[in-house]
């Protein structure tokens, strides 16, 4: 008894292992059962199928076809202010008002900061009374001097009175004009008690503060102004292509340049190049160069570090292909009966995300972009959208949140009640509920008034039933 039911369980395994293993094809043998355990699957997670010719494979394929490709060359570059301006006082005294703030955007002659005026204004005061002395002196000495020049004219006076008189109107002449400069001096000092910025720029962080004694000797000064609209981006470039870059510049051509984030990911700002230094740095073999930006939205600061792509030259409709298509100098062509062949190519330049080749490559053939690991010569393949994958990653993301919103919209009996059942008692419960949130719905359409959010009205009841 125990030998037959042994032979019956291993004819019955036989059975059961034969129908999974053969596809619904019909193929037999070696190549069938693709969905049998074991069997080697895709890069979608879907079993790979079998034909009589060998195994296809799922790829992912891009188009070659003829574009203007960049030239350009990449380096690491440095942000650099278009000029700095420490702000500091021209006068000594003490600081009685600062108007500004931090960071803020200012312009040239704006005033940032006031001194004293009092001790300044005195002075003034001083000079100017110095001033109007001296004034009315030499007026009376001309007056003098007038009335001496007509008793010469009668013969009623000696000439050297007159000369003496004269002498003295020109002794208070230059006594005026001294004291003129020094009313005029004595005003510039009080006009600096007033601290103005000298470029127009961002201000940096403040350096003194309101009641300390500032005089011009402080290195630190009371702020800083960083002139960043326009701004520069230093970088060095290989000294090989200083002479295309060179001869660029001599026709008038301008050379593009584009700042990166460090990650290549996000492009900050487009500028041109500006100018070459005058000699090569021996020790990289380098040369250094300056971009112009307009950083018109000031998202360039200085001193940030950027990565910088110049472009030196532009080839035009040349033949391209996806970077990703390309291992050790082959593709892998696509060919019309689903096969797929080597092709060696030369790689030209590389251009956001494709490349320039040369080879036995036609304008519209299709390549292999993803799955080159898996072919060989003469396999056959099977050309699959490359975001099938991603959809349906996005597609389970969704419906775990569709799931998780009808669950949280249940009430706590609800819950309870539906975690006991079987998953033919879930189904019809649900739909169910649907059945009375659709009544509710219309009755509220028909009353004016909201329907009740029991659930989404969205959500499936597979979802629910997982």
């Amino acid at each position: 008894m125990l030998a037959l039911a042994a032979l019956a369980l291993a004819a019955a395994g036989g059975w059961w292992w034969q129908k999974r293993a053969v596809p619904e094809d019909g193929a037999t043998g070696p190549q069938a059962g693709a969905s049998a355990p074991g069997a080697r699957r895709g890069p979608g997670g879907g079993a790979a199928r079998f034909s009589a010719g060998g195994q296809v494979q799922p790829v992912s394929a891009g188009v070659v076809r003829r574009q203007d490709m960049r030239v350009q060359v990449q380096a690491i570059g440095t942000m650099s202010a278009r000029a700095t301006a420490v702000v500091r006082t021209k006068v000594s005294g003490e600081l009685k008002a600062l108007r500004f703030k931090e960071g803020d955007e200012v312009k040239a002659g704006q005033v940032l900061a006031e001194i004293d005026p009092r001790s300044y204004q005195a002075t003034l005061n001083q000079m100017q009374g110095t001033l109007l002395r001296d004034q009315a002196l030499l007026r009376n000495a001309r007056l003098d001097l007038q009335r001496y020049q007509e008793l010469k004219a009668q013969d009623s006076i000696a000439g050297q009175q007159v000369d003496t008189q004269a002498a003295l109107v020109r002794q208070y002449e230059g006594t005026v004009a001294a004291d003129q400069a020094q009313v005029d001096a004595a005003r510039l000092q009080l006009d600096y008690t007033r601290v103005t910025a000298p470029i127009a720029g961002r201000l940096g962080l403040r350096q003194a503060d309101l009641g300390n004694v500032v005089n011009p000797a402080d290195a630190n000064g009371i702020v800083t102004i960083t002139q960043v609209r326009p701004i520069d981006a230093l970088f060095s470039v290989p000294e090989a292509h200083l002479a295309q870059i060179r001869q660029r510049l001599a026709e008038g051509v301008a050379l593009p340049v584009e700042l990166w984030d460090r990650e290549l990911k996000q492009r900050l700002a487009r500028g041109r190049l500006g100018a070459l230094d005058n000699a090569i740095d021996t020790t990289t073999g380098t040369i250094k160069v300056k971009a112009a930006f307009a950083n018109e939205d000031g998202a360039l600061y200085p001193n940030q570090f950027v990565n910088v792509k110049l472009q030196v030259s532009l080839l035009e409709n040349v033949l391209t292909v996806p970077a990703t298509a390309v291992q050790n100098n082959y593709v892998y062509l696509v060919q019309q009966d689903g096969t797929v062949t080597q092709r060696r190519i030369r790689v030209g330049v590389a251009d956001g995300g494709r490349v320039s080749v040369e080879g036995d490559l036609s304008e519209g053939d299709q390549v292999v972009t993803d799955g080159i690991d898996r072919l060989r010569e003469g396999a056959k393949v099977a050309v699959i959208d490359s975001g099938a994958a991603s959809k349906a990653d996005q597609a389970a993301q969704e419906a775990g949140q569709r799931r998780a919103a009808f669950m949280k919209n249940l009430t706590p009996e609800q819950r309870e009640k539906l975690g006991k059942m079987s998953p033919d008692e879930r189904r019809a419960f649900i739909r169910g509920l649907r059945a009375q949130q659709g009544a509710d719905a219309a009755a509220g359409a028909a009353s004016g008034a909201p329907a009740p959010a029991a659930r989404p009205a969205s959500a499936p009841a597979s979802a629910a039933s997982r």
